[in-house]
């Protein structure tokens, strides 16, 4: 082996958080909703992509798996887009509208 070489690194990974996958619980209390639905930058703001579950307290819950980083998203609570008042803060979609804001990490 020739001095100064680096082999005793060969096969070895570089650890990056930003390709770790973190499940995230959503809860969003509407007693009264027929239907709940989490919308945000990881599903593209679709509607129907991820449903959520009724609870028997009024509460509906979903757990979705996120990537590291900050995501935008809202409760669409019977079709009316509505903030996480748990959210980590707020901040505004392409269509400046306020959203909340997750940290992953």
């Amino acid at each position: 082996m020739a001095s100064g070489s680096n082999n005793w690194n060969v096969g070895l990974r570089r650890y990056s958080a930003k390709k770790m996958v973190k499940p995230i619980n959503f809860y969003c209390f509407a007693p009264k909703a027929k239907e709940v639905y989490l919308i945000g930058d990881f599903n593209d703001w679709q509607p129907g992509a991820h449903p959520m579950e009724r609870q028997p307290d009024g509460s509906w819950t979903l757990q979705v798996p996120l990537h590291h980083g900050h995501h935008h998203y809202q409760f669409l609570v019977d079709g009316e887009p509505t903030l996480d008042p748990k959210a980590h803060g707020i901040g505004r979609n392409t269509l400046n509208e306020r959203v909340s804001i997750i940290a992953v990490s």
